[in-house]
């Protein structure tokens, strides 16, 4: 079955991948910058805390052997793609819209991993990096509402408690930010 996304997923979805995208490339050409120039300072290191150079530097930055923000181009650089298809208003098969969520699903267990190693491990955090992981999970709300709008039973449950659920992760990420940074933030006030 072939389905066209509503202006009102279509939309929000273009420009959620745009925000990741240009996020992701932001990173990866400040990542490169730091391996060929040195003393390069990317302007969002601006403390100890807010310092994407510690994240960068960090092995984490590279889990599989790369640096990160590559699979950020590429996986938003697929979400852009198809947020300019649908807001052309051309539908896809469900295999598609299927393909694209356990995409945003594995992204969003990546970005889990991630914010444990920035908040617990590395003890900084990346403005660039937060963007991706408050962008991610409102792409997956909406191709969620797109691939089970219609359907029935447990997965109308989800559909419908979808928004609900981004709502408690920001609240969360948030609330574990705080607490790990509270003197940071008390000294900023």
């Amino acid at each position: 079955m072939i389905t066209a996304a509503p202006p009102k997923s279509a939309w929000p979805l273009l420009l959620g991948g745009l925000v990741g995208w240009l996020a992701s490339v932001t990173l990866l050409v400040d990542k490169f910058k730091l391996f060929t120039e040195p003393g390069f300072k990317p302007l969002c290191s601006i403390d100890q805390v807010v310092a994407c150079t510690t994240i960068m530097e960090s092995d984490q930055a590279a889990a599989f052997g790369f640096p990160n923000p590559i699979i950020g181009v590429v996986g938003f650089s697929v979400v852009v793609t198809l947020g300019v298809l649908a807001v052309a208003n051309i539908g896809f098969p469900t295999w598609i819209w299927g393909g694209l969520w356990i995409g945003l699903v594995a992204g969003m267990g990546f970005i889990g991993w991630l914010i444990y190693q920035a908040v617990f491990q590395i003890h900084a955090l990346c403005p660039w990096c937060m963007v991706v992981w408050a962008v991610t999970p409102a792409l997956l709300a909406i191709v969620t509402g797109q691939l089970w709008g219609r359907s029935k039973g447990v997965l109308q449950v989800i559909m419908e408690w979808r928004w609900t659920v981004v709502a408690v992760y920001y609240a969360v990420v948030i609330l574990i930010v705080y607490i790990q940074f509270q003197d940071y933030w008390r000294d900023k006030l």
